[in-house]
């Protein structure tokens, strides 16, 4: 079985599926691998590095893409990348089936077995190929580090002999995995930590991490969603979450939100009343950019300044720390790939809930039902 690695082609993409020290298993199965040059350049892994444990390196990308059986990637391939694939390759990734699922159908058509990462089902025997959460938790970190450098403030508490400087104040918005990593982040430099999250029961963790949880009696409401994520709420429920946010935004040096639907525009809760109320100088960083923000005012992939406040959309933040984002991702894989990975053969049972629940298409078919419908609806639309 022949597995290849590409070198991300999307502008600003820095990571790379599969690090050299993640080859080892996979090579000692017989597998032969091979790497497109430059390809862990960015984060950190020379040719030189993949050679060493017995990848073989080219600068041929198409002869990759038409002779693998198996590619890992970050992204997913373009539609001219897609059309060299072979057919029965398994390609495994960040597909985005539910965002772009016409982006896909190059590969569906040529029976390519495609595998979203996005949709790896949430339960415990799937924790440890849960890539969303390995990205996410780089995305909270990065997310407060880069607020820290714009602040014009220090984050924690100084006592010195020229006078005591207050701690900065934080508010995150959003307590799942990135929620928490920043909290957990902005603590550990020093901020009083604030946060808010639709979901009641977020509140014991984001206590535990030493920060002051923000209720809001939303009525009664279901909050939680599938696969632990909030449900998505009526216009009445986020109206009493944006309020708050507004009174809170008054007093926070820092905002950093990262409240997001899977499969939907993430939603807008934070007003333009909400960023005229923080001081000048104040930062807000908007981890829903990709799903089109949480703010209102949020242009993605723009760092703006709104009265005096930076807003920061980024797209692909994780990128931003390659290596770790990397050797987290590459572990994601790796887990996934035991899966259909056999003594150095390919062997795919969607009888297993883990690999149906994240198949986007196997043998021609889509398979997840979400895509299967965002398929046939965008097909009638054409």
């Amino acid at each position: 079985m022949l597995l290849g690695i590409l070198k991300e082609t999307v502008p600003g993409e820095t990571r790379v599926a599969l690090l050299p020290e993640s080859l080892k298993s996979l090579l000692a199965q017989g597998i032969t691998v091979v790497v497109e040059s430059g390809a862990g350049k960015a984060a950190g892994a020379s040719d030189a590095a993949y050679e060493a444990v017995g990848a073989n390196l080219t600068g041929d990308r198409p002869s990759i893409l038409g002779e693998a059986d198996l590619i890992p990637v970050v992204n997913a391939p373009g539609a001219s990348a897609q059309a060299l694939l072979k057919s029965g390759a398994v390609v495994l990734g960040f597909l985005r089936p539910l965002e772009a699922p016409s982006a896909l159908a190059t590969a569906i058509a040529l029976h390519v077995t495609l595998f979203s990462m996005e949709l790896v089902p949430r339960i415990s025997r799937a924790q440890s190929m849960d890539a969303l959460s390995s990205m996410a938790t780089v995305a909270g970190y990065k997310a407060v580090i880069n607020a820290a450098g714009i602040l014009p403030r220090l984050f924690p508490m100084l006592m010195t002999a020229a006078g005591t400087i207050p701690p900065a104040k934080v508010f995150v918005i959003g307590a799942g995995v990135a929620g928490l990593q920043a909290i957990a982040t902005a603590r550990r430099l020093g901020a009083v930590v604030e946060a808010y999250d639709v979901r009641a029961a977020a509140g014991e963790q984001v206590r535990s991490l030493g920060a002051k949880f923000l209720d809001v009696d939303l009525g009664g409401i279901n909050t939680e969603g599938g696969g632990g994520y909030a449900a998505e709420l009526s216009e009445e429920a986020l109206d009493r979450g944006r309020d708050l946010i507004v009174r809170t935004a008054a007093h926070s040096d820092v905002i950093v939100t990262t409240a997001q639907v899977p499969g939907r525009p993430a939603p807008r809760l934070i007003r333009r009343e909400a960023v005229q109320a923080m001081r000048p100088g104040s930062v807000l960083v908007d981890l829903a950019a990709p799903a089109g923000g949480n703010c209102e005012l949020t242009i993605p992939g723009l760092t703006q300044t709104v009265g005096g406040v930076t807003l920061m959309a980024p797209l692909n933040i994780a990128a931003e720390c390659p290596a770790d984002a990397s050797a987290l991702y590459a572990r994601n894989v790796i887990n996934f790939l035991s899966l259909i990975v056999k003594k150095g053969e390919l062997g795919i049972d969607l009888g297993d809930e883990v690999l149906a629940g994240a198949c986007v298409a196997h043998k021609g078919s889509p398979v997840n039902p979400r895509v299967a419908k965002l398929l046939e609806a965008t097909s009638n639309v054409g």
